[in-house]
């Protein structure tokens, strides 16, 4: 078993060269992905190793890039497109709205649209503006497309060969704050047996409140978690892992265990993920209930300044005064 310790950007990295090299439809491409290696270098060396008619430095065009790949997907390539920052992906938004999502269902199941379309999204890092912001609502409201966020290395690893595999367009997105962040890759897991794409998991396991999130804020969760337990509460932490589809029947096993939730996300609250899984909890759930189930997430404003962003994304704090509050029921 070849596992090694690798940052989630690496393990990022090892995932698109395994796809590389075990499928020659599959391309890479994207604004600085070949030469520059991307701009968190996530395509680092790619290019060098695979040419540049697989991994593709495209004009600062989203919508070209993403107009292009449909092309490719429909005429048997793998696209794997690259938007930038996730405040780049809005020129690219009615071409991934009303060509990717539809074109499978338009032409009744006669074209398959197998692209990747890899989104760095959320704060922390003390970007600028357009840098730093959530778009997953907007896609995953949008049927046709599925959508999906890794928080640790080993699931970046999988899940974006999974993606890549699939046959339908999927919407990647990257917790960009926890690039640099290290944990065990076992580089030899086959896909065969790897955990499914589309499938919440338990990241950890507790017995008095469940909390639910995906991507950069699952880190966040699991040291809630570990601050609760010097209380003596032990909470549950699920990793949602896919937005659409959802996989909610082990939220709703825990939840009625625990008899309380939290969702946490940075996304705005207004309209956000947590108040579609906050619907879906309370309509199966609702007699195991102990208290409602509490959103923690960004304010409902622009994304601000970097000099403030702290005081705007959901923190510990912030996480553990919604625990207390639902034992205040």
């Amino acid at each position: 078993m070849a596992t090694e310790t690798l940052t989630l950007g690496k393990a990022l990295n090892a995932g698109l060269r395994r796809a590389l090299e075990n499928d020659p439809k599959v391309v890479i491409m994207g604004e600085d992905v070949g030469k520059l290696g991307g701009v968190f270098r996530i395509t680092d060396g790619l290019q060098k190793d695979f040419g540049d008619q697989r991994v593709i430095d495209t004009p600062l065009a989203e919508s070209g890039i993403i107009g292009t790949a449909v092309g490719l997907a429909i005429r048997g390539y793998r696209p794997v497109c690259e938007i930038q920052f996730d405040g780049f992906v809005y020129p690219a938004y009615d071409q991934i709205v009303s060509q990717v999502a539809k074109m499978h269902y338009r032409s009744r199941g006669k074209l398959n649209i197998p692209m990747v379309i890899r989104i760095p999204f959320g704060g922390g890092i003390g970007a600028v503006e357009h840098h730093s912001e959530s778009p997953e609502a907007y896609f995953a409201h949008t049927a046709g497309l599925k959508v999906v966020s890794c928080a640790n290395p080993q699931d970046a690893y999988v899940m974006i060969q999974q993606a890549i595999a699939s046959d339908d367009p999927i919407v990647f997105l990257e917790p960009k704050r926890r690039y640099w962040e290290k944990g065990p890759v076992d580089l030899d897991a086959p896909l065969s047996e790897a955990y499914p794409l589309h499938a919440a998991r338990v990241a950890r396991a507790g017995t008095d409140a469940t909390l639910l999130a995906y991507g950069p804020m699952v880190r966040t969760c699991l040291d809630a978690a570990t601050a609760a337990a010097e209380d003596g509460r032990n909470l549950e932490v699920i990793d949602l892992r896919t937005l659409s589809p959802l996989d909610l029947g082990v939220v709703y096993e825990s939840v009625r265990r625990t008899g309380r939730a939290v969702v946490v996300h940075e996304a705005p609250s207004n309209l956000g993920m947590g108040a579609e899984v906050a619907a879906r909890i309370t309509e199966e759930c609702f007699y195991s209930l102990e208290s409602p189930v509490l959103r923690v997430a960004g304010f409902d404003t622009p994304y601000p300044a970097a000099r403030v962003e702290e005081e705007y994304l959901p923190d510990l704090d912030r996480v553990l005064d919604a625990v207390d509050r639902t034992f205040g029921w």
